[in-house]
């Protein structure tokens, strides 16, 4: 038996979770808590540790504490959280401000408070170590290239447990085990017949990932969780040339720009209502155009992908749909999926609108293309993964 810490790190909060896994590597959830408006994340952590022991969790008993880190440039995959990895989560810190510096602080934390658990991070970049080439270049100068601007990809566990869920919900068990065993293999596992999907994860941040035998191709997030579809309040791709034209004629820095970009964007800039999609939804049902316009731009962008990821593998078998959003609104599934209908896609109406926070197929029997709900389990994939490397 082993028993894992997951640590949530915010950039002012502190969550946890403690799993137990057993040989077979069944993961058995025992106890989950947290901390908000955390300003010491070794306070907040010992504080954390103190409550698990009142309720009878010896710190002696957590065999190892996972993170799960976002970008570390060239450093990625499933690996010890040592200082390489809390150095290249602060060399990263520009390109995920929310997200890098406290990981950074908390592994370092951990080491000195619970310095007896092995500390592993699995990097949200990981799944995407497979995509080809081509999809990871920018055509930037090669300079550029050199320091690390390039597609990495992003929501690597929720996007991951989804390839594994829809193949199985969709009776391909070969290709589901071929996702479940990605890390373990280190690469795609030969199958009899190849299972090509996509899955759009909808929440609070939002990206689209291209899935072939289990293994990511691409996504829509790129060199930084900023880009690819409208986020809450994050701007989605944006032409390179509108930031220097804005800071010109607004009179703006660039700090201001990338602030207004993060904090006023997405959903809640073309919207002008909020960046919460029930604000939204309501406001375009009572006739507000611009919140209509910020529930079709997103549904448009995603089209896009999934359009894009098909032609890249060749056709397409399903799409998967996970994430807050994606999970609570069937309307918005419907929304994203209609116009495929011409691909031969065939949505059963009544399924759809049952699957609200849970799990199934929703197209028609006789769709060429699966539709699929998924309840989004990143924490699955992150203990399932850390029990097996430290058991290595």
């Amino acid at each position: 038996m082993k028993r894992i810490l997951i640590a949530n790190v915010g950039s002012t909060s502190y969550k946890y979770t403690v799993f137990e896994v057993d040989s077979k590597g069944a993961c058995i959830e025992l106890v989950r808590g947290g901390i908000e408006r955390v300003s010491d994340y070794e306070s907040a952590i010992s504080q954390s540790l103190a409550d698990l022991e009142s309720k009878g969790f010896a710190k002696s008993s957590i065999d190892a504490v996972a993170f799960k880190t976002v970008v570390g440039g060239d450093v990625s995959g499933l690996r010890e959280a040592d200082e390489k990895v809390v150095d290249a989560l602060e060399a990263m810190a520009y390109v995920a401000p929310a997200h890098n510096p406290p990981y950074a602080a908390a592994i370092r934390a951990f080491g000195r408070v619970l310095p007896s658990a092995r500390k592993v991070a699995l990097f949200e970049t990981s799944f995407y170590q497979w995509a080809d080439e081509a999809w990871k270049r920018y055509a930037v100068p090669q300079k550029w290239y050199e320091i690390g601007i390039r597609r990495y990809g992003f929501h690597g566990a929720s996007h991951k447990f989804a390839a594994e869920r829809v193949a199985e919900l969709c009776g391909e068990a070969e290709a589901a085990e071929s996702a479940r065993m990605l890390y373990v293999n280190n690469g795609r596992m030969p199958l009899k017949r190849h299972f090509r999907m996509v899955n759009c994860h909808l929440g609070g941040s939002s990206s689209v990932c291209g899935i072939f035998d289990g293994a990511a191709v691409g996504a829509s997030m790129g060199f930084t969780p900023q880009s690819g579809l409208p986020q809450n309040n994050r701007v989605g791709d944006l032409d390179a040339m509108a930031i220097p034209f804005a800071m010109e004629t607004l009179k703006i820095n660039v700090e201001e720009a990338v602030r207004q970009l993060s904090k006023e964007g997405g959903l809640l800039g073309i919207s002008g209502v909020s960046n919460d999609m029930r604000d939204v939804r309501a406001a375009a049902d009572a006739g507000n155009e611009s919140a209509t316009a910020a529930i079709d731009v997103l549904a448009y962008s995603a089209r896009s992908y999934i359009g894009q990821f098909m032609a890249q593998m060749g056709g397409l078998d399903a799409i998967g749909f996970s994430g807050g959003i994606a999970e609570n609104n069937p309307w918005l599934r419907a929304k994203i999926l209609e116009p495929l209908a011409g691909l031969g896609l065939k949505i059963d109406a009544r399924k759809n609108s049952a699957l609200v926070k849970s799990e199934g197929v929703f197209s028609s029997p006789d769709s060429k293309i699966k539709a699929v709900a998924v309840v989004a389990n990143e924490e699955i994939v992150i203990v399932r993964e850390v029990a097996r490397y430290i058991e290595k």
